[in-house]
């Protein structure tokens, strides 16, 4: 398809000015970038993308709803902009509401939008990585300190007016990765993890991933694969019950984390809900091609989640048990994963 330039991109958003962002990209063959760079001078302002200088001046908006999502979830949390701890691969915001853990070198693309919808005026920043998908972004509400907004913008801005981008070639998901030879090595080193964070590199150094792991090891003693609608079942029980949970969204420069309870759980077409008044969660449940129930032993007890995956092998999202006074043990977090049907016959690449 020939892309459009950016002033036939103004026209044709002017004719469908209530299609969401990202759907409506994609009906012209654009990324969401490039949509938004076709704005520029137009209630869009490039802005500087890096993490370092953002997140000082978004902390200055005050309460603020922050979204991450990836192809087939998306995660919002309405909070302030927290303590900012800056690494040079690895960054963190940490905050009893927004918390993320941020990858910097996808942090590419960056812009503010200042734009009158029929919903009012709506203002937010927005980064994007290098293939122009969205990273994340972060949208004022009738709360935010308003007042603010003209000159953190104004802070940000860079030079660089241009209303095209050169976007790169989307990354494929990384498949599967199975090694059958380190299958024992990998069983003897999972039972001596100490922390989940010690998971990955296990898996990195034993030539496998996530899902290669996970697939290879399905039916034993810390894997056992569930059925496709188990993370509709669970956010369903969790919140009957009013178990808390630490919920991961993310994509490849940027996770979201919601800690709490998930009070409103609904189901509407393709989506499964949580709809409280501080976050929200959008799932797209036809996504969802395998889950598994994990344990990871820590130095605090398991750690022990439910785990969704995609068709080609992405990650969609996490759940987690939160303890708390009342559920010191996670216990009753534990009994309602244990309670969600498993496969009949598990997933194995190892054969």
């Amino acid at each position: 398809m020939t892309k459009l330039d950016p002033a036939a991109i103004r026209a044709a958003r002017a004719e469908n000015p209530n299609a969401r962002d990202r759907d409506f990209a994609e009906s012209l063959g654009l990324t969401e970038a490039e949509l938004l760079a076709a704005h520029v001078g137009h209630g869009v302002t490039r802005i500087a993308s890096h993490p370092d200088d953002l997140m000082p001046q978004i902390s200055r908006l005050g309460e603020v709803m922050a979204l991450t999502r990836n192809a087939s979830a998306v995660h919002e949390r309405v909070g302030t902009y927290g303590e900012y701890r800056a690494g040079p691969h690895a960054s963190m915001v940490l905050g009893d509401e927004i918390d993320l853990r941020i990858f910097p070198r996808h942090w590419v693309y960056g812009f503010a939008i200042d734009q009158e919808t029929d919903k009012g005026r709506r203002r937010s920043m927005q980064v994007f990585d290098a293939a122009g998908d969205a990273v994340h972004k972060v949208f004022l509400r009738e709360t935010s300190n308003l007042t603010e907004w003209i000159d953190v913008v104004a802070t940000l801005m860079i030079d660089d007016t241009a209303q095209t981008l050169d976007v790169s070639e989307r990354a494929a998901v990384e498949a599967a990765r199975t090694n059958p030879a380190k299958l024992e090595v990998l069983l003897d080193e999972w039972a001596k993890l100490t922390d989940t964070h010690q998971f990955l590199r296990l898996t990195s150094k034993l030539g496998m991933n996530r899902l290669g792991a996970y697939r290879m090891t399905a039916g034993g003693r810390w894997v056992r694969p569930l059925v496709v609608d188990a993370v509709d079942r669970l956010l369903g029980t969790v919140s009957a019950a009013g178990v808390e949970t630490i919920l991961f969204v993310g994509n490849q420069g940027n996770i979201q984390i919601h800690w709490g309870r998930l009070e409103t759980v609904k189901a509407m077409g393709p989506w499964m809900n949580v709809l409280d008044p501080r976050f929200n969660l959008h799932l797209r449940s036809d996504h969802v091609a395998e889950v598994y129930a994990i344990e990871k032993p820590t130095k605090r007890g398991p750690a022990i989640s439910v785990e969704a995956f995609d068709a080609e092998g992405a990650l969609i999202l996490q759940v987690f048990g939160r303890k708390t006074d009342s559920d010191p043990d996670g216990q009753k977090w534990a009994e309602l994963v244990s309670a969600l049907p498993a496969l009949s016959e598990a997933v194995s690449c190892a054969v």
